[in-house]
C-alpha cells in the first residue's frame, strides 16, 4: 500500500459525511468506453462528432441517426459495477458516505447498492413519451429499432441531458447542498472539463478534498490529496477501520 493510499484511508476513517463526485472514468473499469473517444473506426461509422449528435438540435432534426448513435455508444446493458461502485455503496451502508453525485448515465451506482445518487446528466434507465409522458425502461429502447415510439405514436425520449439542454434544478440543488455539508469530498474519474457540472466542486469548503484520476485535472492544485490512478484500482485497496 502506497503512502497516498494510506493517507486516503486515514481521511476516510476520520470522516462521517463523505460526498463522492464522479465522471466517466468511474465506469470505464466496467468496460464502458468514453463516448468522446473518436479514434479508430469512429469516422467510418459516424459523419458527425459526438457533441453534435448528442445535441438537442440534432435529436430534433435527425432522430434516426441520433438513436443509431445512442444505442451503439451510450447503452451498455451488460456492464457490471466495479470496485469503485461497490466501495461507495459499502460506505453509504455504513453511514459514512452521504451522497454520490455522478455525471454518468449508466445506473451502475444504483446497481451496486447506492441509494442517494444524484444523476447530473440523467439516466438511460428512464425514458418517457414526449406526447403522453408514459414511462419506458431501458429494455424497450434496446429491443426496438430506429426511432422508438410509444403506443400513442409519440417519440420516446431518453431522460439524458443533451447538449443545449439545462440540468435538472432539483438535482443541482441537491448536489450543492450535499457538497456544502460534506466534511470530505472525493472527486474521481473525471477531468473536470464538463460544465456546469464541474463547477459544483467550488461549493466545498472543507480541508479533505481528494482527487483520484488517471490524468491531471484543473483542480489538482486545490486538492489536499491527489492520486493519479484508476479509481477502482485505488478503492479496492481500502478497508476502512482496519
Amino acid at each position: 500500500m502506497t503512502d497516498s493510499i494510506k493517507r486516503l484511508k486515514e481521511l476516510v476513517d476520520s470522516s462521517d459525511n463523505i460526498v463522492f463526485f464522479g465522471g466517466a472514468g468511474v465506469s470505464t473499469e466496467s468496460g464502458i468506453p468514453d463516448f468522446r473517444s473518436t479514434g479508430g473506426l469512429y469516422h467510418q461509422q459516424w459523419k458527425y462528432p459526438p457533441e453534435v449528435i448528442l445535441s438537442h438540435t440534432f435529436y430534433e432534426s435527425n432522430p434516426e441517426e441520433f438513436f443509431r448513435f445512442y444505442r451503439a455508444k451510450l447503452l451498455a446493458p451488460d456492464a457490471k459495477p466495479n470496485a469503485a461502485h461497490k466501495k461507495l455503496a459499502e460506505w453509504e451502508a455504513e453511514g459514512r458516505l452521504k451522497a454520490v453525485i455522478t455525471q454518468n448515465i449508466d445506473g451502475l451506482h444504483q446497481a451496486a447498492g447506492s441509494r442517494n445518487v444524484l444523476e447530473l446528466h440523467g439516466s438511460v434507465h428512464r425514458n418517457h413519451c414526449e406526447r403522453c409522458g408514459k414511462f419506458y425502461g431501458l429494455d424497450h429502447i434496446l429491443h426496438t429499432e430506429g426511432v422508438p415510439r410509444c403506443s400513442c405514436g409519440g417519440i420516446i425520449k431518453p431522460d439524458v441531458v443533451l447538449y443545449e439542454e439545462g440540468l435538472d434544478p432539483d438535482v443541482i440543488s441537491g448536489a450543492v447542498n450535499a457538497i456544502r455539508k460534506a466534511d470530505m469530498l472525493i472527486i474521481g474519474g473525471t477531468s473536470l472539463v464538463v460544465y456546469p457540472a464541474a463547477g459544483l466542486i467550488n461549493y466545498y469548503t472543507g480541508n479533505k478534498l481528494v482527487l483520484i484520476n488517471k490524468g491531471q485535472t484543473s483542480a489538482d492544485t486545490m486538492a489536499n490529496l491527489t492520486i493519479n490512478a484508476p479509481i477502482g484500482e485505488v478503492f479496492s485497496q481500502i478497508t476502512v477501520g482496519l
